[in-house]
């Protein structure tokens, strides 16, 4: 886990940082790892005990210094302790990620060009290592606002070993090369991948620019 998005969040494990529609969110480090525990476990309720363990150990806490940090997480990520849409209390036992989260690639830095890549018509897609989802989800990588797409219609993975793309069960399927995908199908460079109305093309190696390749 590295870059998750929830609601209008945004959780990055490798900047240790939480931010809320843009800006960054104060969480101490104990609020960030508890929200980092439960982001984990998600769908899994955590017990107070292993959360106690995980923040505190062997440390004796009360059990309203627990309570404190979920305050503290949910009022950093907008959520309501009334009516939880993110963080749930699992009342007698514990504590559990219940919004949902959809990985979000990091954006390549200053000059750096990614070794993979999707054009869409003049767009082009950065695909660094890791996984990426398509569909009509706001979260997606490349988020398709069709009816003929599914929510979360595909995934890219992007491995050192290669890279695949995997059909999510969708309606109206996922096409390589004309053919229609079930389940996983690795993927080459130059590959045309039809999903509902959108072409995409998959572009691997660092050998074209940008500005190539938008207007090829």
């Amino acid at each position: 886990m590295t870059r998750l998005r929830f609601g209008d969040c945004l959780f990055d494990s490798e900047t240790r940082e939480v931010s809320r529609e843009g800006h960054l969110c104060a969480l101490s480090r104990k609020a960030f790892r508890l929200l980092e525990v439960l982001l984990e476990s998600r769908p899994r309720a955590v017990s107070k005990a292993d959360l106690d363990e995980l923040l505190w150990p062997d440390t004796y806490v009360s059990e309203s210094g627990l309570a404190r940090l979920v305050a503290e997480v949910r009022a950093a990520v907008g959520d309501d302790a009334r009516s939880p849409r993110l963080v749930r209390t699992v009342h007698g036992f514990g504590y559990a990620f219940s919004g949902e989260a959809v990985e979000a690639p990091r954006p390549p830095r200053a000059g750096e060009h990614p070794a993979c890549r999707l054009l869409w018509g003049e767009r082009v897609i950065p695909l660094p290592d890791g996984a990426h989802l398509v569909g009509r989800d706001d979260g997606a990588v490349v988020c398709i606002a069709s009816p003929k797409v599914s929510r979360q219609h595909a995934r890219f993975v992007i491995t050192p070993d290669g890279s695949m793309i995997e059909d999510l069960g969708s309606r109206n399927g996922t096409f390589v090369r004309g053919e229609r995908i079930a389940g996983a199908r690795r993927l080459s460079d130059g590959d045309e991948i039809l999903i509902g109305p959108v072409l995409l093309r998959f572009r691997t190696g660092n050998g074209v620019s940008t500005e190539t390749e938008a207007g090829s």
